[in-house]
Order: structure tokens, then sequence, then C-alpha cells
């Protein structure tokens, strides 16, 4: 009985194959709009789309594969979704899609996944309030695609680049998104992989609220508000990033907020405001990460509890630490050694690499700042250098209880990539950006050297 039913699950199978047709839309063929070719193919059709302008607003409610040849556009009326994807196991790849809807309440996208199991791949968006919105929509790859909001908007008045809502397990790789709100946005969405991906000109490169057991790898974030956001989530693992020239009016590399038992690997976070900021973050791991040339390294509130940072590089930094509250339990070493500090100036007289003087993390202008922030404003000052050469000399204050008590005498060898060059810059900021980059890579190899 089984072998019967096995037998006709393979006929109705190959039979759905030989069925599978491949139609052309455009000048000159058989349907002369895509929507023609939606209405006359059944599951499993092929539309090849030629070059050329199509109407959008176009709807799914079937499995096909949208083909673009030569980047045809297809162009929504300004209202709703560009295209709505109703089934399951759509591929939507080559085509150039653009001139959404407004609502964002509505949900207005370039792309709207109402169902699991799709593909999105190699397209270009422009002109849309959402890029790629995932509504419950489930097991989806969205890769290759170039995402590129409204820039003439005001940042709360745009759509995320990629929004999940309510929805697991969908993989986002290797795309590229500017001009929008957030560049992605995941909300309730768990066990998500986002890997090798672009967002710069956002507010957040990467948000995640309430969404747990996640994977980001390998993505660059740079020239955003904040490079990422992980707030009320669980179980993040991040490695690889790289976290470049995110400043601004509190701004950060990452942002952890109401997060806990993170994971934080070799990510390279440079040139920012504050590299990582930290509130009621707890049972976190940082350990091989590059933390160089910021203003301020960690900024962390007393509420952070149970962390640990261990064989990371700071390299450069104006300030190593800024504690909001008296103190934290965070651990500073791990498996026998700590961190590398390049403003320590104790000594290895036993040569085993790591320093006999504990390393007590502070800085006296940052400790006033934070009881006086106006004073921020003299930050370059030679006052502030005075005042934390004197503290140095003559150390009178008791800010910080913060000590590193195995600190490394050489920077930890990471194995790390450049950051990539943003986009749309003149000459004199990419310089700017460019040495920031430089110094601690450069730093980073005379230590390992000397």
């Amino acid at each position: 009985m089984m072998v019967v039913r096995l037998g006709i699950a393979a006929v109705v199978l190959v039979a759905g194959i030989l069925e599978a047709d491949t139609l052309s839309a455009g000048a000159g063929r058989r349907y002369h709009s895509v929507r023609e070719a939606i209405a006359a193919a059944v599951p499993g059709d092929t539309i090849r789309i030629e070059a050329g302008t199509y109407a959008g607003n176009l709807v799914l409610d079937k499995r096909l594969t949208l083909e673009g040849v030569a980047k045809p556009v297809i162009r929504g009326d300004g209202r709703g979704s560009v295209i709505a994807v109703l089934a399951e196991g759509c591929t939507i790849r080559g085509l150039v899609i653009e001139h959404s809807g407004g609502m964002l309440v509505h949900e207005d996208s370039g792309i709207l996944l109402h169902a699991g199991g799709n593909r999105i791949e190699n397209n270009e968006l422009r002109d849309v309030l959402f890029g790629v919105y995932f509504f419950g929509a489930s097991n989806n790859i969205l890769a290759g695609n170039t995402i590129r909001g409204r820039a003439w908007l005001d940042a709360g008045e745009r759509g995320g680049g990629i929004h999940i809502y309510n929805a697991t397990g969908n993989t986002i790789l290797a795309n590229v998104i500017t001009d929008t709100r957030d560049g992605m946005y995941l909300q309730y969405a768990n066990h998500s992989v986002v890997r090798g991906n672009r967002a710069y000109g956002v507010r957040y490169g990467l948000h995640y609220m309430y969404s747990d057991d996640n994977t980001f790898e390998d993505n660059s974030f740079s020239h955003n508000v904040a490079g990422a956001a992980i707030m009320y989530s669980r179980r993040i693992v991040l490695r690889r990033n790289r976290f470049v020239h995110n400043r601004g009016f509190s701004s950060f590399g990452i942002l952890f907020q109401e997060a806990e038992n993170c994971i934080a690997e070799e990510n390279v976070l440079v040139g920012n405001a504050v590299a990582i900021f930290m509130e009621a973050v707890r049972g976190s791991t940082f350990r091989k990460n590059l933390i160089a040339a910021n203003d301020n390294a960690l900024k962390m509130f007393s509420s952070a509890s149970g962390n640990a940072f261990e064989a990371n590089n700071f390299i450069d930094n104006l300030s190593p630490l800024e504690v909001i509250g008296r103190s934290t339990d965070t651990r500073w070493s791990g498996l026998g050694r700590g961190n590398y500090w390049s403003d320590y100036e104790g000594y290895d007289l036993n040569a085993d690499g790591i320093g006999d003087v504990p390393f007590k993390i502070q800085n006296v202008f940052q400790h006033l700042e934070g009881q006086y922030p106006r004073i921020g404003i003299y930050l370059y000052s030679p006052a502030s250098q005075a005042l934390a050469a004197a503290e140095k000399a003559f150390p009178v204050f008791e800010i910080s209880r913060e000590f590193d008590r195995q600190p490394l005498m050489k920077p930890v060898a990471l194995g790390l990539t450049m950051p990539e060059r943003p986009r749309r810059r003149g000459f004199f900021p990419l310089a700017a950006s460019f040495a920031m980059l430089v110094t601690p890579v450069w730093l980073y190899r005379k230590g390992r050297t000397s």
C-alpha cells in the first residue's frame, strides 16, 4: 500500500513538472502586460518579462516565477504595494520595482510577502516606502537585492528596507540598503539569518525587537545613527560585522537594551561616537572584537550584569568606558587573559604576555561628562587632555571600580578584513574615514611585530 502511494505521488510530481510552462510578456510577445501573463499562467509556470516598463500592483496568488530580461521595470501606481505575494513557492528575480504607495499603516511596499517559501533575488527596488515586507511570512530567502527608499522623506516617515513581522526562519543575504528608516527591522522574528548585507545612510542598520535566536554575520553598517540595535531580544549571535563611522547625536556602533545571552565575536567597531552601548544587558559575551578610534569605546549602565569581555582589542579610543551608575559586575578577563588596551602602561616581568599591574578602566573627563553633559563640547580640547594626563599622574578621583586584572601586552590576532568604503561621500570625508581605519590596523600590526 505504501509503495502504491509513493508511486502515485511520483506521478503527480512528474505531471506537475511536465505541465510547467514559460510565458513571455512584452512588446511583440503573446502577452503584452505582466498582469495578463499572470492571469493565464498555471502554478509552476515561469513568466519571462522582456525589457520595458510595465504596470505594477501585481498579485501572485499562485506559485509562479517572475524573471526579468535586461532589468524590466515594474512600476506601481503610487498606491499599495507594487507586488503582493500571497502564494508559497514563488520566485521574483531580475526586476526593477518602483513607486509604491505611501501609507505606513498599510505596509505599502515594493514587495509585500504574505506567504512562505519564496525567493526574492537580484532585484532593484527604488522609490518605495518599505522595500520588502514579510507579514507573517516565514522561511523565505531574500538575496542580492538593492533597496533605496525615499531620501526626501524625514526618517520617521519612511519604512524599513527589509521589515520582518511575526515570522521565523527567514534568510537575508547580500542585500544593499540605503535611504530607509531602518535597514533591516525584525519584530517577533525568531531563528533568522542575516549575512553579508550592507546598510548605510539609515537610522539603524539592523534593528531587533522581541526577536530571539537570530544570527547576523559579515554585514557592514556605516554612516547610520546606529549600526545595530538589539532590544528585548535573547540569544543573538553577531560575528565578523563592521560598524564604521556611525556618528551623531546619540549614535552607536551597537546598542543593546534589555538583551540576554548574546555573543559578539570578531566584529570591527571603528570611528563611532559610542562603539557599544549597554543597558539592562545580561549574561552576554564579547570576545575578539576590534574596538578602535571611537569617541567612547563602551557606555554601560550599572543595570548591565553578568557580562564578560575577553581577548578584545581596545585601540586609540578617546575614552575606554563610561559607567552610568556606581559600578557593574562585568568580568574583564576569561580563560586566564583579559583584553588589550592601547593606553595600558604596565609591565610584564615574567614575559607571559599578561601585564603584572591591573588596568583601571576609567577616564576622568568622561566621568565628569556623565554628571554634567554640557561639558561634552570640550571633549577634544586641550583642557580635557590635560585633565586626563593629570589624573594619570596624580590619581585623586575614585571614578571607576572596573579593572582588567589580566591586561594583554600585545593585541590579539583577529584576522579581520578592512571595512568597505561608504558610497556617496566626498573625497575629504572618505579620506578621514580611511585614516581612522588605517590607524588602528597599523597599531595592531605594529603591536604584533614588536
